[in-house]
């Protein structure tokens, strides 16, 4: 307080000295004009006269002054004022006051530097009332016991990761309870898990939980351009914790700071280096930080430093995986409190439906069904929106404005029910829950999948037969068309299934010949924190060999796959014809023909009168083309096709 109001006069007082230096100079006495004055100076009226430029102050013989304004320069004035024996004196030419003077000498150089500080406070972020110099300030934000309404009922799908840190919270509210039976909390503890599976929600809750204050912070903010500033940000930002101790610090993102040393790029004097040991003295250093709780989170622990992870700093890891079933379904519940919903919505069918989905993606599902309602003027959300939700975000957005030819649509039409009768009789395969010839994304066709549970492992015998489906759509076309007309469609389907193959031999231990052995070439990235180096553990013999062993396994199954699409051909061209009448297909109907049923089910939502209109278009489109020709397939189809269970497929694999 003291400071501002020293502060405040001193800008007084200059403003008082520059007013004072530039003001209009003093004009006492009464104005007459020029005439009166000199009959005055005629007359011996004038005693005393002061000139400056045309202003006469005079004074007369009655000792009144008086001021005049010479119209032109008057030579013979001067002449009739010193014949009178006035008293005649001049006013110096003005001179700038000392203030002014340095003012607009030093004007250039004050200007250059406040420009400096502008562009300094811009890159390090210095708004919000900091000074220009304040880089080695934290920038954590403070949240107040009051300001998080998060608690640990907003967070569904992880309930051993809540179990895991419920004590941080019993001990924030009562500390004396571990205390004195000799037990400590942990100092740190690091949430791992994916993205989206809601590692900052939970760090909040545990806040919102225990009332304390809550510091939070991203990795990336610790590290500038500046040597030193970012450890200096470590300090300030555990001193300001310390003062409101106890509380939570989190940060998000550790692994922008927390990577491990020694990479070979920079070295001690690397800031981020010098961040890192900060923060490693801090959490665990001579200085003990009792009552304070660091909370950090990254998906990628893989690269974090050992120092970092040993006992005594973030010596608890709590995972935060992708939730099962029911863990969906409670998210589901969660997120489904702000939307009015319909009676027919079953969160246990949608939760089902969504293998794979983290809690982000099942947030952003429940948003899309309500902008799905919001377009159709519904007063609340029901299932058919929570579908059509789902398939946007598992295939796609339909591309109904992309004009496709018969033949091409024709063409997909076979490859899609490949895929789907091949994943149909193949064992131990995902049942197949929905065909669609509409183009979604870049593909101009999608097979879906369902699994009935969500699978924690994968056998041979379901590899194998993953194999065999990804084949079905190339294999279709070639057997309708002829190996010539075979289309660029399925070189998504192929590299899959070659990476299936590959990984079979090469990690999982699949091959009788090459046997339980890891023959995978570990590639060094600089990201990693690791070396750039390359290290290859096998011998060239070795590598033949696993080719070799990848060939014997993809033969296998696209001979397996192209037996049962023989086999099954008038199940294939009855598929066809209903993608070509309905456009997607469901689970029902896929049911009706694979028993080959004489009649198909419509599908869910369709009158009598969209059936009819199908049908005038089909019975239109083979009165117009009678023979497939498939001449323009290899551009139309191009794109790559993914099936929906592509997403689940590499979260194993990850």
């Amino acid at each position: 307080m003291a400071k501002n109001l020293i502060l405040w006069l001193v800008i007084a007082v200059v403003l008082m000295s520059v007013f004072q230096s530039f003001g209009p100079g003093d004009s006492s006495g009464k104005a007459i004009d020029y005439t009166s004055f000199v009959k005055d100076v005629g007359q011996g009226q004038v005693r005393e006269a002061k000139f400056k430029d045309r202003e006469i102050t005079f004074v007369r013989s009655d000792n009144s002054r008086n001021v005049t304004y010479m119209p032109v320069y008057d030579s013979k004035l001067l002449d009739d004022l010193i014949n009178q024996n006035v008293k005649v004196t001049g006013t110096p030419p003005e001179q700038q006051s000392l203030l002014s003077t340095i003012f607009i000498s030093w004007f250039p150089m004050i200007l250059l530097i406040g420009v400096w500080i502008f562009f300094m406070r811009q890159m390090q972020g210095g708004g919000g009332g900091k000074g220009a110099m304040s880089f080695g300030k934290s920038k954590a934000r403070m949240m107040g016991e009051d300001q998080i309404k998060t608690t640990f009922a907003d967070v569904a799908g992880c309930d051993e990761a809540k179990e895991d840190v419920k004590e941080l919270v019993d001990y924030l509210r009562d500390p004396s309870r571990f205390q004195k039976l000799g037990g400590k909390i942990p100092t740190g503890v690091l949430l791992v898990g994916p993205p989206g599976t809601g590692k900052t929600l939970l760090a909040k809750a545990i806040a919102g939980e225990a009332k304390v204050p809550f510091f939070s912070i991203s990795g990336s903010d610790f590290v500038e351009m500046f040597v030193g500033v970012g450890a200096s940000r470590v300090r300030d930002m555990f001193e300001q914790a310390k003062k409101a101790s106890p509380c939570i610090i989190f940060i998000d993102e550790i692994d922008a700071v927390g990577r491990q040393r020694g990479a070979g790029v920079g070295g001690g004097h690397d800031e981020r280096e010098q961040t890192l040991n900060q923060m490693l003295v801090e959490m665990d250093g001579f200085e003990g930080n009792e009552g304070i709780i660091v909370i950090a989170a990254t998906n990628r622990p893989d690269v974090l430093d050992p120092a970092l992870l040993r006992p005594g700093r973030f010596d608890r890891q709590v995972v935060v995986g992708l939730p099962d079933v029911r863990g969906r379904e409670q998210i589901l519940k969660v997120h489904m409190r702000k939307v009015p919903l319909a009676e027919n919505v079953e969160p246990s069918l949608i939760a089902r439906g969504t293998p794979g989905f983290s809690g982000a993606d099942l947030a952003n599902l429940v948003n899309e069904a309500a902008l799905f309602a919001a377009r159709g003027n519904k007063r609340n959300v029901s299932m058919v929106e929570f579908e059509l939700a789902k398939d946007k975000i598992m295939m796609g957005a339909e591309r109904r404005s992309m004009v496709l030819t018969e033949d091409t649509k024709a063409s997909t039409a076979y490859h899609e029910a490949g895929h789907a009768i091949v994943g149909r009789l193949v064992p131990e395969h995902d049942p197949v829950y929905k065909v669609s010839i509409i183009p979604r994304g870049r593909a101009l066709g999608v097979t879906m999948y369902l699994p009935e549970q969500d699978r924690v492992s994968m056998n041979r015998q379901h590899l194998e037969s993953m194999i065999s489906s990804l084949y079905g759509g190339r294999l279709a076309e070639e057997l309708i068309y002829g190996v010539d007309k075979v289309s660029t469609g399925a070189s998504n389907d192929i590299e899959r299934a070659t990476d299936i193959a590959r990984k079979m031999v090469t990690q999982w231990g699949f091959s009788e010949k090459l046997g339980p052995l890891l023959y995978a070439e570990e590639e060094g990235e600089v990201f990693m924190g690791r070396g750039m180096s390359q290290a290859k553990h096998m011998s060239d013999e070795t590598a033949r060999l696993i080719d070799q062993e990848v060939r014997i396994i993809i033969d296998r199954n696209y001979a397996r796959a192209k037996q049962i699409l023989e086999d099954n051909m008038d199940i294939m061209h009855s598929m066809k014809d209903a993608l070509m009448k309905y456009e997607t297909i469901d689970a029902g109907q896929i049911e009706d023909l694979m028993n080959r049923s004489d009649t198909i089910r419509a599908p869910q939502g369709w009158t009598d009168d969209a059936t009819s209109k199908a049908d005038e278009t089909v019975a239109k489109a083979e009165a117009s083309e009678p023979e497939i020709k498939a001449d323009t397939q290899s551009e139309t189809t191009s794109d790559q096709e993914q099936t929906a269970d592509d997403k689940e497929t590499k979260n194993k694999d990850s």
